[in-house]
């Protein structure tokens, strides 16, 4: 566990005590500080980055309020909510739009929910809470979702007394690229490159093994037609910004359909390889995704891979630990339907 003093806190007057929404050119500096002190315990390298760049754009000046409208983090700060007490900044919660797909309905993300140590257990943040539902409601949306760990049980009674429902627990999984893939002796399955003409038995597999009202692919992928059958402007967008997805497939020959399958994600921006696995919850999946993440571990063996897996699918994440993959974070999704 990280250990952090409590240094007092220092920062100009802020004005009237009570929740307001941020002023990103007074706010941004204090704001960092206050989100690396809360969130010391948990805070994961893009966490850290995150702060490194509110520090950044918090000397931009008078520059900043035209940034804000193109970067996706200072618009999400400036839509959320602080909280000041003795004309000192306390509290916050950040706000962002969610890129859902068309249909899925306007939904938004809470994050950064967090208060000063010394000023916990006065209401705030359920003042915070309650100012930015407020908003988000006003402007139609469907719902709201969040990222809690998995045993902050303050924080999960938070939201659950303002009717966040438990989606699904996720597993962060991170395989160093210093390690290398171990031995098989045992003989694979079959394993084949995705076709395009695959894209609706891939989707099949999705919706089956991974509802939406149980956090669909991973946190803000839903199961949507358009992650499988993409759009020649998609596939345009991806090339441009570097970014590729490998898809392998583990087939059913005979009833032409795909029992497991495993995306790779890689973009210029990561700095890692993303992975995620899908298996077909009817029948034992074991060899499957062994035979999967065999191929993973060998073919990405100098690379650091990431993995996001459901918390409950312990053959999986046992077959992880065997291949040296360990988990960085342990997650509740929750959800909002409004």
């Amino acid at each position: 566990m990280t250990r952090i003093s409590l240094p007092p806190i220092a920062a100009p007057a802020f004005g009237q005590d009570g929740v307001r929404p941020v002023n990103l050119r007074t706010d941004l500096r204090p704001l960092a500080d206050l989100i690396e002190l809360v969130f010391a315990d948990s805070m994961d390298s893009s966490g850290r980055s995150a702060i490194r760049e509110m520090r950044y754009l918090s000397s931009l000046g008078y520059g900043l309020k035209l940034i804000a409208r193109l970067n996706e983090l200072a618009l999400g700060i400036s839509l959320g909510f602080v909280y000041v007490s003795d004309g000192k900044l306390v509290g916050n919660v950040s706000v962002y739009p969610a890129s859902y797909p068309a249909g899925f309905g306007e939904t938004w993300i809470l994050a950064n929910v967090g208060v000063h140590p010394d000023y916990q257990r006065r209401g705030m943040a359920q003042e915070l809470m309650r100012a930015s539902l407020e908003m988000i409601r006003r402007r139609g949306a469907a719902r709201v979702i969040l990222q809690v760990n998995y045993q902050n049980e303050a924080a999960l009674r938070l939201y659950e007394r303002h009717g966040f429902i438990y989606e699904r627990a996720w597993q962060v999984w991170r395989r160093s690229g210093f390690l290398r893939a171990p031995a098989s002796s045992k003989r694979g399955l079959p394993i084949d490159r995705a076709r395009p003409s695959d894209w609706q038995a891939e989707y099949a597999l999705a919706q089956a093994a991974r509802s939406n009202s149980r956090g669909g692919l991973g946190w803000l992928k839903p199961v949507h037609r358009a992650a499988f059958n993409q759009s020649l402007w998609r596939r345009f967008r991806s090339i441009v910004a570097l970014n590729s997805v490998e898809k392998m497939v583990i087939r059913d020959q005979a009833a032409d359909s795909i029992l497991a399958s495993c995306w790779v994600e890689s973009a210029l921006s990561f700095g890692n390889i993303r992975a995620w696995l899908l298996a077909d919850p009817a029948i034992d999946h074991r060899p499957h995704a062994e035979a999967l993440l065999n191929w993973l571990a060998s073919r990405f063996d100098r690379s650091t891979i990431v993995f996001e897996h459901p918390r409950d699918d312990e053959v999986v994440n046992d077959l992880l630990k065997t291949r040296q993959f360990t988990v960085k974070r342990d997650l509740w999704h929750m959800r909002l339907d409004l």
